[in-house]
């Protein structure tokens, strides 16, 4: 591991003269100190994307309670140089910082060492963990079937008798294996401990991985690759073979696999799909009109190379960005940009503009971006980050897609350039479907392909039935739903039902409004 800033220039300070190094000095700790907010940004991604994801479980997928009556426009025009200094930050040296002196950036003791991160919920050294335990024992109920009447035995294949005959009560014992709170009594832990056996060592890799991110360590894993050599290829047959071929510094601890998955997953998902070397093919989930989709795409996505570069004569004209549209944006509209910057580099030759789309998509971003009112040039108040990376723009926007569809703001549609995507939308879960049932016609009407990603198999599978009830007959499916190969290796607590645990974009499927083709046969046109 490289040394500390301070540490390593120490040794040429003490060489210089005392006012010299004392102005050095003080140039070093503010290095440290940026350095060290960009690794805090990873870090503090994934705690945002753990609360997000089990909020928004919690009310199926899409908590859209948020509303803003006034937001303008931001366009922060960073230059190219300074987007790539960006990344480079990010990918340097980074500092086990404690929270207490993470303000001033001079490295210090992690809070806990790697053999030391099993901690009980309520018992941790971590505040905010000890915050999520009083948390969970407020709003989870014991899972005990004296708690739920009617429920079902497996043992008998009746109904228990003596489900029902107690009050529900609020979970209070921890599990002395996993350390989270999980029965409202001993008792009922040790009834039960066959059915909570299935979950438990997953419980304590949750517990262990949260311990973990409040550890201060030096997180290596969020030390991304930068853009990849023109002559080599990218493996996309799994996580290893990706990082492997994109020259990813080698990270060869599970736990650091699961935290550096949990954000790459949303770009890696993205790209996996759309890719040229993907995946998933005929012989794999991809239906024929799926590869007809997605060969438009990719036929934008990797143009031939035109010979052109920065000189007068070696202009050439350009195809137009494509839009990703990402609706529902929560947690993934506030990752680094150096991780969605990954997705440009999976496709070197071609421009991006990200739109995320949301009522939640700026939520706790205010002091970031804070937004003033719309304007006539920027009437839906559009957030723009200009050049994250020379060759990708980032818009967001604090509203619902069909609000924004029905002005025409974003037609026409093309679908050589555009794409939509849902991040775990809970299309049919009950406390949020009917936010969806006025977006998904204008969805299909663009014909343009959708992707979709779901929490676990049962909550996409969920999804495509909402579908297929709600617009049956006008849809075609792209890829068949199936687990997601780029989905996050690290496991997410619901805090609502300890009982629940998932991973980001564990599964996900494609599909695309149906295309009428007109066919001309003995002077009829038939549709």
């Amino acid at each position: 591991m490289a040394l500390p800033a301070d540490r390593a220039v120490r040794p040429a300070l003490s060489k210089l003269c005392s006012q010299c190094s004392s102005f050095t000095a003080r140039q070093s700790r503010q290095s440290a100190a940026f350095l060290q907010s960009a690794q805090q940004r990873s870090v503090s991604s994934i705690r945002g994307a753990q609360s997000s994801s089990s909020c928004s479980r919690q009310a199926g997928g899409i908590t859209r309670t948020v509303s803003r009556p006034t937001q303008t426009s931001i366009t922060s025009k960073l230059p190219s140089v300074v987007a790539q200094s960006r990344s480079k930050a990010s990918s340097s040296t980074s500092f086990a910082v404690n929270e207490d002196v993470a303000g001033s950036g001079i490295p210090s003791k992690p809070i806990l060492e790697q053999d030391n991160l099993f901690h009980s919920f309520t018992n941790s050294p971590i505040p905010k963990i000890r915050q999520r335990a009083a948390f969970i024992r407020q709003h989870s109920s014991c899972p005990h079937h004296s708690h739920r009447p009617g429920q079902f035995s497996e043992t008998t294949h009746q109904v228990d008798t003596e489900s029902g005959s107690q009050p529900p009560k609020h979970v209070d014992f921890e599990c002395p294996d996993c350390g989270i709170p999980v029965y409202c009594s001993e008792q009922h832990w040790m009834d039960d401990y066959e059915n909570h056996l299935k979950i438990c060592d997953t419980l304590r890799q949750i517990n262990e991985d949260d311990h973990d991110l409040h550890s201060g360590r030096h997180f290596y894993e969020f030390n991304y690759a930068g853009p990849q050599m023109d002559d080599a290829m990218v493996n996309m047959t799994n996580w290893d073979t990706f990082m492997y071929t994109r020259q990813f510094e080698a990270v060869n601890d599970d736990r650091c696999m699961r935290q550096a998955t949990r954000l790459l997953t949303y770009p890696l998902t993205i790209g996996s799909v759309l890719h040229e070397l993907s995946p998933y093919d005929i012989r794999n989930r991809l239906t024929v009109e799926g590869l007809k989709s997605l060969t438009a795409l990719r036929y934008t996505l990797h143009p031939p190379k035109s010979g052109g570069n920065e000189s007068i004569k070696g202009l050439r004209p350009e195809a137009p960005p494509v839009r990703l549209f990402i609706l529902g944006a929560r947690a993934e509209s506030s990752l680094p940009r150096d991780a969605w910057v990954q997705l440009a580099h999976l496709f070197p030759l071609s421009r991006f503009h990200l739109i995320f789309i949301g009522p939640e998509s700026m939520m706790n971003r205010d002091d970031e971006f804070p937004l003033p009112p719309r304007t006539p040039e920027n009437p839906y108040g559009a957030v723009v980050e200009d050049r994250v990376w020379p060759t990708m723009k980032i818009s967001t926007i604090v509203d619902y897609y069909h609000t924004i569809h029905k002005t025409g703001y974003f037609a026409p549609h093309d679908p050589y350039f555009d794409c939509f995507v849902l991040f775990h939308p809970g299309l049919g879960h009950p406390a949020s479907s009917h936010e969806w049932e006025e977006t998904l016609p204008m969805l299909l009407e663009t014909k343009a392909p959708i992707i979709a990603t779901g929490y676990t198999q049962a909550d996409m599978e969920r999804d495509v039935e909402w579908v297929n009830k709600k617009a049956k007959g006008e849809f075609d499916i792209l890829m068949e739903p199936g687990e997601n190969t780029f989905r996050s290796l690290r496991w997410d607590l619901n805090d609502l039902d300890p009982q629940d645990i998932s991973a980001g974009n564990w599964g996900v499927w494609a599909f695309r409004g149906k295309r009428y083709e007109a066919t001309v046969k003995d002077n009829v046109i038939a549709v």
